[in-house]
């Protein structure tokens, strides 16, 4: 298996996990609020890497940077959320699929036909899973803020990767995003208030060590080898995650038009990792 195979697989793990998280949160954030969930989490994370601080270094700036982005994207989410509807977010949110390769091409890189196609139809796909037909309102340009972003936090990830250790990057990132979400609690009260919250531990467990900690080291694994535009496709598989995990846990039922998006993802993501299977195929012989 190729290094370029496996680290589709890797990001494939990871779109799986991130998708078993909305079932997590949802009953964690009864009674606890949003941003010390997030802290905790990424501190967690941070933690779980701390072994390994003495490689960290010369990553302190790339991670910094990182965090930046990934904090901006989810702030700026969670802000537009207080306007939208979860299903519009979602959509909107998808554009970073179509948006990393626009950006790699004003970059002057060349995207191949296959990865436009797939990031075009996993986006269609997650519209017909999630968006709901809900008029306008300020939260949509809040989460096209979060788009953006996220589209940024790929490429510089898919940047940073090939140069740092992803054990070290992986650290400096959360260390980043936990003072980050550390500061946003502070200011908006809820840090002060820490001591009146029953902390879900279970929760905030599994989000800090396999859907921050792991995912992260996996994201850095995976996009050394995984060009950023094929890497936004697969990215895309989280919200198909979502919905089957809720279908099994928490009863909820899609309808026709929801499966026909998460097949369209699927689909779209299936021909990406074909696709990238059978480039690595001919490589050799060229």
């Amino acid at each position: 298996m190729s290094a370029h195979l496996r680290g589709l697989l890797a990001l494939t793990l990871v779109t799986l996990i991130w998708g078993s998280t909305f079932v997590v949160v949802k009953d964690a954030l009864t009674g606890f609020p949003p941003s010390l969930l997030m802290w905790a989490r990424f501190l967690v994370g941070a933690v779980f890497f701390l072994p390994f601080y003495k490689r960290a270094r010369r990553a302190w700036g790339p991670g910094l940077d990182l965090a930046f982005w990934a904090f901006v994207g989810y702030a700026t989410q969670t802000i537009g959320l207080l306007y939208t509807t979860a299903g519009r977010s979602a959509f909107i949110t998808a554009l970073s699929v179509v948006l990393v390769p626009v950006f790699a091409g004003l970059l002057g890189r060349r995207v191949p036909v296959w990865v436009w196609l797939g990031a075009l139809a996993s986006f269609v796909g997650v519209g017909l899973l999630a968006y709901d037909g809900s008029p306008p309102n300020a939260g949509d340009f809040w989460t096209l803020v979060t788009a953006v972003t996220y589209a940024v936090y790929i490429l510089r990830l898919e940047q940073h990767t090939r140069l740092h250790d992803a054990f070290a990057l992986s650290l400096t990132q959360l260390v980043g995003l936990s003072l980050f979400v550390g500061a946003w609690a502070w200011v908006s009260g809820d840090l002060a208030a820490f001591s009146g919250f029953s902390v879900p531990w279970a929760a905030v467990l599994y989000l800090g060590v396999a859907a921050t900690a792991l995912t992260t080291w996996l994201m850095a694994v995976g996009q050394r080898s995984v060009s950023a535009p094929e890497a936004a496709v697969i990215y895309s598989m989280e919200p198909v995650w979502a919905a089957i995990f809720a279908y099994f846990v928490l009863g909820e039922v899609l309808g026709l038009r929801g499966v026909a998006g998460g097949a369209l993802v699927v689909l779209a993501v299936a021909v990406v990792q074909w696709s990238a299977a059978a480039a690595d195929r001919v490589r050799p012989a060229e």
